[in-house]
């Protein structure tokens, strides 16, 4: 999953970055309101964690220019800001959810969950083929009744694959799914990685479409 992280605090943006990262997200992170309406016009991001005190256009002000032009993407403000008249603002103006700083990782990853089953209407947090099931709280894949632990990476490219079962994705497509910006990705990494998973959960597990990409197979 592609978040766009909007956080002009570099301690706090760069350790929510990592830790994100470390939970298997792909993080773009940007320092201001003119930087974030530039990547998300440019970009598709499937959640935007905003802060609202920015630099050269204030969280509130992007919020409300991103719900004007439709788009729908999920938005989690996260501020210092804990009023709870800010907070119904903040509501009002589109947001999905609100967390106040200073916060625990451990909520914000739970609140992120949370925001992705809401748009997907989902209650059950795996992703499941009906032979392959990913359970993105332990970071496992069960196979046969067997759980088997990935690695970050492993995890992020086998979520995008098992979103949407039965659709082929590129090499360009899985890496914009994996990694962010500036982070740098080696031209057979998407291969390394699903060469390490068909050996982890088996080599049917993953099928390569010649030319096109890679996909896991649609739930029989």
């Amino acid at each position: 999953m592609r978040v766009l992280l909007v956080e002009d605090d570099p301690m706090i943006g760069s350790v929510v970055q990592q830790e994100l990262r470390d939970a298997s997200y792909a993080v773009d992170w940007v320092c201001d309101g003119r930087a974030a309406q530039a990547s998300l016009e440019a970009l598709h991001y499937e959640m935007v964690l905003l802060d609202l005190g920015l630099p050269k256009m204030d969280g509130m002000s992007l919020l409300l220019m991103l719900r004007a032009a439709r788009n729908d993407v999920p938005v989690l403000v996260l501020t210092a800001r804990d009023s709870i008249e800010d907070l119904v603002a903040g509501l009002d103006s589109g947001a999905d959810d609100y967390l106040a700083k200073p916060f625990a990782i451990s909520e914000l990853l739970a609140r992120m969950r949370a925001l992705t089953r809401r748009k997907d209407r989902v209650t059950n947090l795996a992703l499941s083929n009906g032979v392959l099931t990913l359970d993105p709280v332990t970071h496992e894949a069960l196979v046969a009744g067997v759980a088997v632990r990935l690695t970050a990476r492993e995890f992020s490219l086998l979520q995008a694959l098992l979103v949407r079962p039965g659709a082929i994705l590129s090499r360009s497509e899985l890496e914009n799914r994996i990694y962010g910006w500036n982070e740098e990705v080696d031209s057979n990494a998407v291969e390394f990685l699903i060469h390490s998973l068909r050996k982890k959960l088996g080599s049917a597990t993953i099928k390569n479409v010649r030319g096109v990409g890679w996909m896991v197979a649609k739930a029989s």
